[in-house]
């Protein structure tokens, strides 16, 4: 069994805060302590200014298979409002950080990714899916809805017949079909997911992290407000880009014919 201090990994190195889940004997699925750590692991990446890029993957087989149904059919014993607190105190905050922390992140899906953990890995930036690997809704093979903001992410990424489809008739999409779909970004064999999911983390912690974010807010906003609010959205992000030390230093940079450094900043 894995310690439990060490069921979820962090480390940070060149700016690139690694997440990685390590129940392996589990699937890497999401008990109480593994969900709160999970948690905790994203919060600090997000509000730590030495990160600058974050990857997210699963150690073994599998990213991670969604909730630990084992601890969930103990949990039922209590009743619903007391098990399903977990969808408000573990998920939502974990899910929130991801989407919209101000710098990129990356999953690495080295496996199979389930339920939650399917919705986890859409909630990054960037998917780097291996061959071997799938994506299965899972949460009506359950009798359970969607969590974990995968009725947002799904229908953003697929469309909202194929989502609808996707998670009321759950099954296995494995890695070429969720490339044709979008879910994945890129697909490479097994043995290479991890090493190309953090070669583009530290691309993209080298980049210009407070540029970085904008765009990432920018998208986030214009896909749900309409042309003029979306401009004067990015009237408001532009200014705090070029407000930033690291388009001085691109443009400075650009007319020396020089490649840029960028300090994040």
């Amino acid at each position: 069994m894995t310690d439990k201090a060490e069921i979820v990994r962090y480390d940070l190195a060149d700016g690139v805060a690694t997440v990685t889940l390590n129940r392996p004997e589990a699937m890497n699925s999401l008990d109480e302590p593994t969900k709160i750590a999970l948690r905790d692991a994203v919060l600090r990446a997000a509000e730590d200014p030495a990160v600058r890029a974050v990857l997210l993957t699963g150690s073994g087989r599998a990213f991670c298979a969604g909730q630990d149904l084992k601890a969930h059919i103990r949990q039922l014993e209590t009743g619903p409002e007391a098990t399903f607190a977990t969808v408000r105190e573990h998920y939502n905050p974990l899910v929130t950080a991801l989407a919209t922390m101000a710098k990129p992140v990356v999953a690495a899906v080295n496996g199979v990714a389930a339920g939650a953990g399917a919705a986890i890995a859409w909630a990054c930036d960037f998917r780097i899916m291996a061959d071997t690997a799938g994506f299965n809704t899972a949460f009506a093979g359950v009798a359970l809805t969607a969590d974990s903001g995968a009725s947002w992410t799904l229908p953003r990424l697929v469309g909202q017949a194929r989502a609808v489809e996707l998670l009321m008739l759950p099954r296995t999409i494995k890695a070429a079909e969720a490339l044709e779909l979008g879910l994945a970004h890129r697909v490479v064999p097994a043995e290479e997911v991890l090493d190309t999911a953090r070669d583009l983390a530290h691309r993209l912690a080298e980049g210009p992290t407070v540029a970085l974010a904008a765009l990432k807010e920018s998208v986030a906003y214009g896909a749900s407000h309409s042309l003029i609010d979306t401009l004067a959205k990015e009237d408001e992000l532009q200014l705090r880009a070029g407000a930033s030390e690291d388009h001085r230093i691109a443009v400075a940079a650009f007319v020396a014919k020089q490649k840029p450094t960028f300090l994040g900043r």
